[in-house]
């Protein structure tokens, strides 16, 4: 899709009312605090799977997700959801994340996947691993899909696993080297919300080092990752 088309793209049909009342309820919910503190509150740790990595044209086709609650992933608070396609993908993205042409075509109507999505978060912090992936396919869809921007607080542990062992910053980049390093199991990559579990699990592993070197909070995590970035567009 080009700038020309992207400036042009027709506006998102308008909601039902009942859908403009759950989008609503959600803006009106509290946000959190930027001091929520590691090992208390409920964090949500998210991941996506895509039609593939372009952030312009690509598109959105499933969201995982599962809660840690008072410093505990809890399998029970966890979400999982298929966007409904209108084009399925094509066969080379199947084979990464596994969601066939039937599941693509059968799935939730982007509309009521994306307010159940954000029903379910409510107003917690986001955690993932690379946010600006995640983040911006989450935000395309919203505005496409629902008319609204989010606006959210995220932790890239992507910068935050470096910052927090400087020594290893590297050699370990990817989601799969700090799995590797910290010996966490997978059981089934490229599943949104496998892939939301292991990086749960990389997050509970990192939060009591972040403890310790002052880090124990929301802005605090954030501010982390501001002075990583730096570091890591500097080098």
């Amino acid at each position: 899709m080009t700038w020309l088309q992207r400036l042009f793209r027709p506006a998102p049909p308008p909601l039902a009312p009942e859908e403009v009342q759950r989008l609503e309820a959600w803006r009106a919910a509290p946000a959190a605090s930027s001091l929520q503190r590691l090992g208390e509150g409920r964090w949500v740790v998210v991941d996506v799977e895509t039609s593939g990595l372009n952030l312009a044209k690509d598109r959105l086709i499933a969201i995982g997700a599962v809660a840690v609650n008072d410093g505990r992933i809890d399998l029970g608070d966890s979400f999982e959801i298929i966007l409904q396609q209108k084009a399925v993908s094509g066969r080379d993205n199947i084979l990464i994340h596994g969601i066939g042409g039937t599941a693509q075509s059968e799935g939730v109507p982007p509309e009521e996947a994306l307010l159940r999505f954000l029903e379910y978060l409510g107003k917690s912090p986001l955690v993932a691993f690379h946010v600006t992936f995640d983040e911006t396919m989450i935000k395309r869809a919203l505005k496409e899909y629902l008319g609204f921007e989010f606006k959210h607080p995220w932790v890239d542990l992507a910068y935050i696993a470096p910052a927090l062992h400087p020594s290893l910053a590297r050699r370990y980049r990817a989601l799969d080297d700090w799995m590797g390093y910290f010996r966490i199991n997978n059981y089934a990559r490229h599943s949104a919300l496998a892939d939301a579990l292991a990086t749960a699990q990389l997050f509970l592993m990192l939060a009591g080092s972040a403890v310790k070197k002052g880090a124990g909070h929301l802005a605090a995590l954030q501010d982390m990752e501001k002075a990583q970035r730096w570091v890591s567009w500097s080098n």
